[in-house]
Formats: C-alpha cells, structure tokens, sequence
C-alpha cells in the first residue's frame, strides 16, 4: 500500500520529493501528495521527512 503525507504536519519542504526514486510525490497547494498509483512502497520519503508526516498507509 502506498505511503500517505499527514498534510497537518507536513511542512512543504519538499525532501520526501527528492528522495522518491519514481517521482510519485508532487507539490499540491504548498504541502506535497504521493501519487499512490506511481508509489512503489520503498520508503524513502518516510525516512527523509524531517517532520514525520509520511507514514506508510
């Protein structure tokens, strides 16, 4: 299952983004958004979060 961005604790910082190896994470409306038919569950954006918003759903 895909990972999730909690949008309440995300910051916008944009390191989940540069981490995605499949770029399935994209800026919406100052917060960013997993695209969860392009996510391959690695976990890479969990891990760079600096704010723990990414949580695998």
């Amino acid at each position: 299952m895909a990972h999730q961005v909690d949008k309440d604790t995300c910051v916008g910082c944009g390191s989940c983004a540069n981490s995605c190896p499949v770029g399935a994470i994209h800026e919406d409306d100052g917060k960013y958004k997993v695209d969860e038919a392009a996510c391959i569950d690695c976990g890479a954006c969990e891990g760079s979060c600096p704010t723990g918003a990414i949580k695998q759903a």
